[in-house]
């Protein structure tokens, strides 16, 4: 159990009130838990990712630790911009995909 915490921008009240029942919200848009399950933290995900095709113009951005992946961090986005993170010698950095 690792702590994880998500970043939401312009999402909606619907979407806001279940992260809020999920996670602590330190600040507009910031929800974080200090020790959560890996299967609680995918469920989580997979609720917000079948509700964001609902959102306008909204990105959601969610971080953990993960000792299997490049820096020790895993990292799943959606929304805009569109942005791919990459591992570029053992480093992670975000690639930004161009709309078209």
């Amino acid at each position: 159990m690792t702590m994880t915490l998500l970043v939401t921008r312009n999402v909606s009240d619907r979407m806001r009130g279940f992260l809020s029942s999920s996670l602590l919200e330190l600040a507009p848009g910031v929800y974080s838990t200090p020790h959560i399950s890996p299967a609680v933290r995918e469920r989580i995900w997979a609720v917000v990712a079948d509700w964001f095709p609902h959102e306008d113009s909204a990105s959601v951005i969610m971080v953990w630790a993960d000792p299997t992946v490049p820096c020790g961090q895993a990292v799943r986005t959606l929304g805009v911009p569109p942005i791919k993170i990459v591992a570029v010698d053992g480093l992670l950095t975000a690639c930004h995909v161009p709309v078209l």
